[in-house]
């Protein structure tokens, strides 16, 4: 069940501008949502402005019982922003507290957690209230693809899967939703990780070249787990 945020102008390429939707709209379309369907995760992605956190916190504290899986997009994979420093603030200080979990790219991770070093970073947002980071590393180099989950735990626990070569528009956005969609239908966090991470490599496999940019993830592809 959709909430628009903001507006963009965008292409397989890259991010060219966006636009925070009215923040007493978003409210209107979250009432008028969890009117008429019962919500069991929530998903979020381009926010568009501090002031919308305001209103989603708003929403999750009073259903504190729904899980929330925060996708904390800061730039498009061309490089345009997608976030300005009040709206970055916002996210670390009051939607980061109340999320389940979030779920950056090692970019992101190192802008939020102010400091380069991935494992550093999530302890620098663990300690600030998140209740879980999951490190993905579908923008690094190598042969597998590491996602790494850190919470409280004493260690970190880690994926492994096959890297696909070449870049794609939306992964990572992919793998948030398909983790809250996990968690919508009961799974554990680990395991919707796991299921996630199978969507997720079946979608680039069978990903759609729409574009002049970067192919885009076959979200609608029929898979076996």
């Amino acid at each position: 069940m959709p909430v628009v945020t903001c507006l963009t102008v965008q292409d397989t390429t890259n991010v060219y501008g966006a636009e925070a939707i009215d923040p007493a709209l978003i409210r209107q379309q979250i009432e008028c949502v969890a009117k008429d369907a019962p919500i069991h995760a929530i998903k979020t992605g381009a926010l568009g402005s501090a002031a919308i956190v305001d209103v989603l916190v708003d929403f999750v504290q009073q259903h504190p019982e729904i899980p929330v899986i925060t996708d904390p997009v800061i730039k498009a994979a061309g490089g345009g922003d997608l976030a300005d420093d009040e709206l970055v603030n916002a996210m670390k200080t009051r939607l980061f507290p109340v999320s389940e979990m979030i779920t950056p790219n090692g970019e992101e991770l190192a802008i939020l957690g102010d400091n380069s070093n991935p494992a550093q970073a999530a302890s620098t947002l663990l300690n600030t209230g998140c209740s879980s980071v999951l490190a993905t590393g579908g923008h690094g180099t190598g042969m597998h693809i590491v996602n790494t989950l850190y919470n409280h735990a004493p260690e970190p626990m880690r994926w492994e899967i096959e890297r696909v070569g070449g870049e794609y528009h939306g992964t990572g956005c992919t793998l948030a939703a398909a983790i809250a969609a996990g968690r919508a239908c009961g799974l554990s966090p680990r395991a919707a990780i796991s299921q996630a991470q199978n969507y997720v490599n079946h979608a680039i496999l069978h990903a759609l070249k729409v574009g002049k940019g970067q192919p885009v993830p076959d979200r609608g592809i029929l898979w076996e787990r």
